[in-house]
């Protein structure tokens, strides 16, 4: 039955083949290429034969100039890295860039051809002279030169020490089925092209070392330079290595030639030949034969994608054996570098079945050769780690682990979502991560053999030719007798979580009635398995839970019942994923106290604790002990609590809250907040705050999960209770109220780019003796020039004022924080260096004014300025009204220099000219500098994990 199975699979793929793949490699291209290591130039006559393999006309040919995706600050290539927060490409410099110069375009009869730029300016356009029938072919000659681009904004390019890396650096043909496929350089590693017979005559420098994927004709030395000839017959493009030193070797096994650079200086040179063999052993007998003249593994793949994790440590604290993590870095390298050169799918929207095929072979290879391999490695032996949860964790635990920190912030997305529209740690690792485990979840439900039959024949049959997922799907559906339509309607090609739940169980002498819930509604397969003394005694799949099903199976008196126990199904949340069988007292989990963050262990209630250190001037240092149940996954309720002890004041600070997180879509209104916060503090000397705040919030974001673009709508009750120190009489005589309260609502939109920064509120305060409203637009642009401008504008009125002072008062220069926001080091201070920190709200001036226009219990406008002179240097302006209660309004306005070391955390600000006159020129100038700070680890984590996310 089997081998009749496979004879229908193989004959339907044949005449597949044969209706649709005949013309597929008749495209063939024969380039001359010189490469000047003066200019940095590729020197490239290029003569193309293009296929028309549709059944349409073509008046019109599209080629991928991906070199040319470094020309410019508005290519797709540039917008990505805006989007990802990186200035680099932005702020360089015309001979820092990379771009192609087409000299001359003719066709086979050497008449010129009209081409122009798309709007992407990385794909061209040529216009034939005359339509190009279907099966009918055409020759292109075109000469251009590449300038290449130095290596720091991608691999691509040269860098410093005369290396070069190439890789699609020519003109290659875009797809056409009966539509143009134009996709831009995203840094995506995704170009859509047929694949060609090619050929390339390669001239470069004499010094270098030449390593490549195509196949070495013949080399011919001269006086200064090398010529070799490359040849490919059905790959897309050639990859090319040129060094001072030669970084590669070249390994022999049984089943391919391959050519690496996978460094491994600590692990002997014999033993990783022995693992080269394994692994490529391992690749044959798990995937097929490779069809090409040799493999290349480069070190410079394997930095694009890396093993994330642990492994991204400094190697001296690498916690893996050598040989384990040679042959993890060599098999993923060779994983993706075979598949991408040999199944021709569409990169940027099929992607996801190369990366299922990678990593579920990988996840196959730790389970053969590496079955006990933890996570940690060698960490999780030692004393102080070993008890943590993570530590415990195997090393394949990691795929549905770093698949669900996406998840779990309601940013993952479907595995059919373009490889553009994917944010960058789904795109680096968590889809292909879920991409893999989805297949490992479908061999455990329909048996491992028959998924990976099922690969090995997709893998044989469709190699080198035009396919797609459908092929995939139906050899997979063809395998088994038992229905998967669900693994790719819900699976793959949905975000919706998967997430089930023990309701209850009854017990009879022979048999279990168990209730599941599907708290989700994603209808997949769910696993069940019985342990008795921790020893698995019973396994079960159910299906077709669409909300609550009970199920009844053979009572082997378990003790306790689990779903997905292995952890082979990427489940949103495992915490409620058991039922113990032994009473109501037995089903209480165990406190669990943990030091330091940990991964959850869904059978312990665990509180994490960890010591913290504050500061301000008036509580001193103060240490603390956080306790807080906040995992390395996020959760919907979070308790946080830092009980702290100020010896300076002696006396107990801290701080404490409750908050919940509802996430309710994807786009749109995604998310609301609700909390209830309090803290105490001193704010003086001997003079104590405590607040406490009850809060609501919802978020809106859009459809497209990379743009920053960010609202959110808050509420909050903010209760300040103050004790004053008897012996500050300015403080002790305040006229106000020592306790009040604010309602406080704001609307918030913001879109936070690196190019064009946007953000605008909406402030209304309530309180029972005043009511205000305000307003605050911020704007940067980083202009073509790499002038950065800034532009601040706030206006601020009172609706209502009762108040005898100017506490409540809007600030011009310092404002009072009677909400307690900001992170004042000494917020009640007037002289010394804590008066001088300044936080950029309300008026947002830098100098100190006369007492008299420092604050405003009426109105207030003003605008704050800055532009850069060179690099972080900048010339800042402050100007405004501001009107106070039987005053006429008063202009007011300052000036001065800016150092803008890191934007919003660490900030100079030297005042020049204001009201005062030349400040400068004044005595105690020291005492006029101000100063921004962020010591606040989780706002500097920011910086970081923003890119990312």
């Amino acid at each position: 039955m089997k081998g009749f199975l496979q004879i229908k699979i193989a004959l339907s793929i044949l005449l597949y083949s044969i209706v649709n793949g005949g013309a597929f490699a008749q495209y063939e291209t024969n380039l001359t290429v010189k490469l000047n290591d003066f200019t940095k130039e590729l020197d490239i006559k290029q003569e193309f034969t293009y296929y028309n393999d549709s059944n349409y006309n073509l008046g019109i040919i599209y080629f991928n100039d991906w070199a040319h995706a470094y020309s410019n600050k508005n290519t797709g290539l540039a917008k990505r890295f805006a989007q990802e927060f990186k200035r680099s490409l932005h702020l360089a410099k015309k001979s820092e860039r990379g771009y192609t110069t087409i000299i001359s375009a003719v066709d086979g009869e050497y008449e010129g051809l009209e081409w122009e730029r798309t709007q992407e300016d990385d794909i061209i356009k040529f216009r034939l002279n005359k339509p190009l029938l279907p099966k009918e072919s055409v020759q292109l000659i075109i000469t251009y030169k590449v300038k290449l681009p130095p290596n720091k904004y991608t691999d691509y390019g040269y860098d410093n020490r005369g290396n070069y890396y190439l890789k699609d650096w020519y003109l290659t043909p875009a797809v056409y089925d009966g539509k143009w496929h134009l996709y831009s350089n995203k840094n995506l590693e995704d170009l859509y092209t047929n694949s060609t017979k090619t050929t390339i005559d390669f001239t470069y420098p004499k010094a270098l070392f030449l390593n490549s994927n195509f196949k070495e004709n013949k080399r011919t030395e001269m006086t200064n330079s090398r010529r070799v000839e490359l040849v490919a017959d059905n790959q897309k493009s050639a990859e090319i290595f040129l060094n001072v030193q030669n970084l590669f070797s070249t390994h022999i096994t049984p089943e391919m030639k391959v050519v690496t650079s996978i460094s491994a200086p600590r692990y002997d040179p014999i033993e990783q030949g022995i693992s080269i063999n394994r692994i490529t052993d391992f690749i044959e007998r798990n995937l097929g034969k490779y069809p090409h003249d040799k493999l290349l593994v480069s070190e410079t793949d394997y930095n694009k994608d890396p093993l994330y994790g642990i492994n991204q440590l400094p190697s001296f604290i690498r916690p893996y054996e050598q040989q384990f993590q040679f042959e993890m870095k060599f098999l993923k390298t060779a994983l993706n570098s075979i598949l991408r050169e040999t199944l021709f799918l569409d990169p940027r929207k099929e992607q996801w079945l190369n990366s299922a095929i990678a990593n579920y072979l990988m996840i196959a290879y730790v389970d053969e050769f590496y079955p006990d391999q933890k996570l940690l490695g060698n960490l999780s032996r030692i004393w102080g780690i070993r008890s943590f949860n993570l530590a415990k964790m195997d090393f394949n635990e990691q795929y549905p682990f770093l698949y669900n920190l996406t998840a779990r912030k309601n940013l993952d997305q479907a595995l059919t979502t373009p490889n553009d529209s994917l944010i960058k740690f789904n795109q680096k690792i968590a889809n292909k991560y879920k991409a893999g485990l989805g297949l490992a979840y479908l061999a455990d439900y329909i048996g491992k053999e028959k998924v990976d039959e099922s690969i090995k024949t997709f893998f044989k049959y469709y190699q080198l030719n035009k396919v797609k997922v459908l092929d995939f799907e139906s050899i997979l559906k063809r395998s088994t007798e038992k229905d998967i339509n669900w693994f790719f309607s819900e699976y793959v090609s949905t975000d919706r979580k998967i997430d089930f739940k023990i309701k209850k169980v009854d017990k009879t002498e022979d048999s279990l009635r168990v209730t599941i819930k599907n708290k989700e509604g994603t209808n997949v397969p769910i696993s069940m398995f019985g342990l008795k003394n921790d020893t698995l005694v019973s396994k079960y799949w159910f299906k077709d839970i669409k909300t609550l099903e009970t199920f009844t199976v053979p009572n082997n008196q378990e003790d306790r019942l689990v779903l997905n126990y292995d952890q082979t199904i990427p489940e949103f949340n495992q915490r409620d994923n058991w039922k113990s069988l032994k009473g109501f007292l037995s089903s209480n989990k165990k406190l669990k106290f943990t030091f330091f963050k940990d991964s959850e262990n869904p059978y312990y209630n665990q509180v994490f604790y960890v010591p913290v250190l504050n500061f301000n001037i008036y509580d001193g240092w103060v240490p603390g002990m956080r306790l807080y149940n906040k995992t390395l996954l996020e959760r919907p309720f979070i308790y946080d609590f830092a009980p702290s002890y100020s010896f300076r004041e002696n006396a107990f600070v801290g701080y404490g809250k409750f908050s919940y997180r509802k996430y309710l879509s994807k786009s749109g209104l995604y998310v609301a907040n609700y909390s209830l916060g309090g803290s105490t503090s001193h704010f003086n000397v001997n003079s104590r705050y405590t607040s406490i705040t009850p809060a609501l919030s919802f978020g809106w974001r859009p459809d497209d999960l990379i743009s920053n673009k960010r609202q959110v709508l808050s509420f909050r009750f903010v209760n300040i209770f103050r004790d004053f120190d008897e012996s500050l009489s300015d403080l002790a005589n305040d006229p106000e109220n020592p306790d009040y309260s604010v309602f406080n609502m704001r609307y918030l939109n913001r879109d936070n780019d690196i190019l064009d920064y946007k953000s605008w509120f909406l402030d209304f305060q309530l309180a029972g003796k005043f009511s205000k409203l305000s307003f605050e637009y911020e704007y940067r642009k980083l202009f073509e020039n790499n002038r950065q401008f800034n532009v601040r504008f706030f206006a601020g009125k009172f609706l209502s004022n009762n108040t005898d002072s100017n506490f409540f008062s809007f600030a011009l220069d310092r404002p009072t924080d009677y909400l307690f926001d900001y992170s004042y080091l000494g917020r009640s201070e007037d002289t010394g260096i804590y008066s001088q920190q300044i936080i950029i709200a309300e008026g947002g001036f830098k100098s100190f004014l006369d007492e008299r226009y420092r604050f405003s219990d009426n109105w207030m406008a003003t605008v704050n300025t800055s532009f850069n002179l060179w690099r972080w240097i900048e010339l800042y302006g402050d100007a405004g009204l501001v009107k106070n209660n039987g005053f006429k309004e008063k202009f007011v306005y300052d000036s001065g220099v800016r150092l803008n070391l890191v934007t919003d955390y660490f900030e100079l600000y030297f005042p020049f000219y204001s009201n005062n006159g030349w400040e400068i020129s004044q005595p105690n100038y020291g005492e006029k500098i101000r100063f921004i700070i962020t010591v606040s680890p989780k706002t500097l984590t920011g910086l970081f994990t923003r890119q990312w996310f």
